[in-house]
């Protein structure tokens, strides 16, 4: 052994080290936010079914409500069915209606 060789192996071996910790470290917080992320969309769209939820069954309600007056009344006065079905339809279709609306509202959040 005449000649004397630089050992260089642990100094770039630190250096690496320390470059790939940080590269790792960088990608498990970028993979954190990102979890993070997905999961505010998921509780954002899980209270978007909750709201669309309400308010179809509070329509399904007034219709039921609806067509129970409509019938009850279709049966006092039958010479009024007609006129009372029409009456029932535009109201079923009236609150069918907020429902379309309020889901169409949601999407924009």
């Amino acid at each position: 052994m005449t000649t004397i060789d630089r050992y260089t192996a642990a100094v770039t071996g630190r250096g690496l080290s320390r470059h790939h910790g940080r590269t790792l470290a960088r990608i498990e917080d970028d993979t954190a936010v990102q979890i993070a992320r997905v999961e505010a969309r998921a509780d954002i769209d899980v209270s978007k079914i909750d709201a669309v939820t309400m308010v179809a069954q509070r329509a399904m309600q007034g219709v039921a409500f609806v067509s129970q007056i409509e019938q009850q009344l279709g049966q006092t006065v039958p010479i009024a069915v007609t006129r009372l079905q029409a009456v029932g339809d535009l109201a079923t279709l009236a609150m069918g209606q907020v429902v379309t609306d309020s889901v169409t509202k949601l999407r924009r959040y």
